[in-house]
């Protein structure tokens, strides 16, 4: 694990070289214990595949530097225990996309193999991104890798369910995207109505980093 100063009130934590499960767990249990004992002056917390992004309030903390070592040496011992992983959310998918066949025919398979491929893993939620509320979900089987479209959509439609390089996903919204499309949801992953008075902003996703995700096939 090490630390650089990323802007004049955050620091950049970097916790993994590679992406893959040992990663997961290492940014789990760093997001656990940030969340039990915040250092002064935190702000926000932005998690991604390898790293930790940290805001610090100026007035609180005007030099993260001088707390950079301290901080470390905590988030190291918190690599040591990782939380209990929570519940399985089973999310319903049509598998119906457009890209369906193409990836099917690509990997040398049937449009059944590559639905029930995408059906057996419980995914991670690696990180939200890209648009609010977009997760990135792993481990998706390494038989499914698919690389993103050269041209991406100018509009996939909210709901749309992805493959793209070795992750998949799910559309929160309407917008463009490069992502292969092999079915869609009813769930909705982004509302803004789920934020109502005494609310926190992240109640608006369904979905946060560290959750757990199964897809269901439904029949349309």
């Amino acid at each position: 694990m090490d630390w650089t100063v990323y802007g004049p009130h955050a620091l950049l934590i970097r916790f993994a070289d590679e992406v893959g499960d040992a990663a997961f767990q290492r940014g789990r249990a760093i997001e656990a214990a940030l969340e039990r004992h915040p250092p002064a002056g935190l702000v926000e917390v932005v998690p991604s595949f390898t790293s930790l992004l940290l805001e610090f309030d100026p007035h609180e903390v005007p030099k993260p530097a001088e707390v950079a070592p301290e901080l470390i040496k905590a988030l190291r011992r918190a690599i040591a225990h990782p939380p209990k992983p929570g519940p399985v959310m089973e999310i319903p998918v049509v598998y119906d996309g457009p890209d369906l066949k193409r990836v099917a025919r690509e990997h040398g398979m049937s449009v059944e193999a590559v639905t029930q491929l995408h059906c057996e893993p419980i995914y991670k939620v690696y990180m939200l991104g890209f648009a609010p509320g977009f997760p990135y979900l792993g481990e998706l089987d390494s038989r499914l890798h698919t690389p993103r479209m050269s041209t991406p959509r100018t509009r996939v439609p909210q709901g749309a369910v992805a493959i793209g390089g070795e992750h998949t996903g799910i559309y929160p919204s309407d917008g463009p995207g490069g992502w292969n499309l092999i079915g869609h949801t009813e769930v909705r992953l982004f509302d803004p109505d789920r934020l109502s008075p005494g609310k926190a902003p992240e109640d608006m996703f369904l979905l946060k980093a560290g959750d757990r995700v199964r897809f269901v096939r439904r029949v349309a």
